[in-house]
Formats: C-alpha cells, structure tokens, sequence
C-alpha cells in the first residue's frame, strides 16, 4: 500500500488566506541599509513641513468689525463665504457637523477593525481590511466634500483648491491626499503584497503629523471658533497617542499597545460623532 504524505491543509482563497489574515507575517527583513525606513521618513518630514507652515496670515478686521475681502490673481474672494456670513450660519454648521459625523463613522470602522488586528484573532480575519477600506472612503469623502466653496463641488477650479491662498481648504485637500495614500499602502500590506518592515512606518507616522495639525487647524471667523479649538486640541493628543501607540507596537508587544492604539482611534470617532458647533 503506498504511503500517503500528510500535509496541512491550507485555506482556499485568492492571493491570501482570510482565516489566517490576521497573523503576523513570518518573515519581514528590512530593505538594505534602511534605505526604505529613511525614505519614508523623509515623505512624512516634507508633508509635515507643507501642512504645518502657514505662509498666509488672517486678514485684520476691518473699520467695523467684519473680515477685509481681498482677490487673488484670479479675482477670487478669499473672504469667501466666511465673509458673507457662511461660518457660524445654520447652513454651515449644519454642513460641518454633517462632514465631522460622517468621518466619525469611518473612524469608527477602523477602530473595531483594529481590535481583531490587535489581538491577531484567528477568526473573521477580513475585518482587517476595513481600516483600508476607512481610509480609502473618508478620503475619497474629504476630498470631495470637506469644502463646500472647493473643487470639486464649489466655485473655485482645482488650481486655485489646492494651491490658493485659503490655508483651511489647502489643508483639508492635502490631508485627504494623505489619507488615500495611506489607505492603498495599508491594503496592500494587508493582502500580503508587501511585507517589508519599513511599511509599518506610514500608519503611525500619518496620526502623528494628523494630530500635530491639528492643534493649528484654525477656522477663521466663526462665531464658535474657541469652542472648536478646544475639540480640535482634544483631538490632537488623542492622535498623537494614538500614533505613538501603534508604532511601538509595530515593533514590540502588538496586543498591550495595539489595545491602546485601537481604543484612542474609537475615542476620536465617538468625538467626531459628537462634535457639535
């Protein structure tokens, strides 16, 4: 009779396994002379240098109180609509606390994704992939509808959205840009397409830079301007924790900090939930 040679089965899937997704992958080496690590980490300083610089100051009030219009080249209002009463309207509030609701659901998802991820649990592995899939959507989300006067919806053309002199917008468009980066790299990561250490940088590094702008992420003339900063501050160390959470665990014991990391990120969507103006 021959002998049969026994084998381990192996899930059926297409290009990974969804049982066994939320296993750590065996074998990670580092590119050579960390030639990854340091490009990556150049990426994060430069985009920090762009979110974080604010090369257009607010205008001063005018005679009466009410904000100094001014044009660009292209004769746009940079007043815009704060300026004809839009910040601080019950239709701009509305509209914000619509947009802030909104990403608190996607941040919601990808906490209670990050709970499985955390604790590598061998059951219901794809809900690893709903951080990327939040991200993916509340970028796609932001991008589009973070301002109402900007592309793609608004008045303003796509050159004066992303390189106007309306710091608030520039902001909003470039962190959108970020946030579908990040979300195609950690889809990637997790479908096993790539498995280098160095891509475990961006995640963290992203709620690092996302928190710090936070905490200079003004929004102008509106009549509750205190109160948002004080949620935008909240929001900020909650970020940064978070962040610094989730790199120590990359690198060390991935449930005690991953723990952290996932109840932060679940804090800040109850936040966003509850942001009111």
């Amino acid at each position: 009779m021959p002998l049969v040679e026994r084998r381990p089965i192996r899930p059926a899937g297409w290009a990974f396994g969804l049982m066994n997704a939320a296993r750590p992958m065996k074998t990670e080496q580092a590119p050579p002379r960390y030639v990854g690590a340091w490009s990556a980490g150049l990426g994060m300083v430069v985009s920090l240098a762009i979110l974080l610089s604010d090369p257009i100051r607010a205008q001063p009030p005018g005679a009466g109180g009410e904000p100094v219009h001014y044009q660009d080249a292209s004769g746009h209002d940079q007043a815009g609509d704060a300026g004809r009463g839009w910040e601080g309207s019950p239709e701009g509030k509305a509209y914000s606390e619509f947009n802030h609701h909104t990403a608190g659901v996607f941040v919601l998802f990808i906490g209670l994704s990050e709970f499985q991820y955390a604790l590598a649990l061998p059951i219901l592995g794809w809900t690893r992939l709903l951080l990327p899939a939040g991200m993916l959507g509340s970028g796609a989300f932001l991008l589009i509808w973070s301002d109402h006067e900007a592309w793609p919806i608004g008045s303003l053309s796509l050159i004066q959205t992303f390189f106007g002199t309306d710091w608030e917008i520039v902001q909003h468009k470039l962190y959108a840009v970020l946030i579908l980066a990040l979300g195609s790299i950690e889809l990637l990561r997790r479908m096993g397409r790539v498995g280098q250490a160095w891509w475990r940088i961006p995640l963290p590094a992203v709620a690092i830079l996302g928190g710090l702008t936070l905490f200079l992420h003004s929004h102008g003339a509106h009549p509750a301007a205190q109160k948002i900063a004080i949620h935008h501050t909240l929001m900020g160390i909650m970020a940064i924790t978070a962040g610094a959470s989730k790199l120590v665990s990359e690198f060390t014991d991935r449930s005690r900090w991953g723990l952290i990391w996932a109840c932060l990120i679940l804090l800040i969507g109850v936040q966003l939930l509850s942001y009111s103006e």
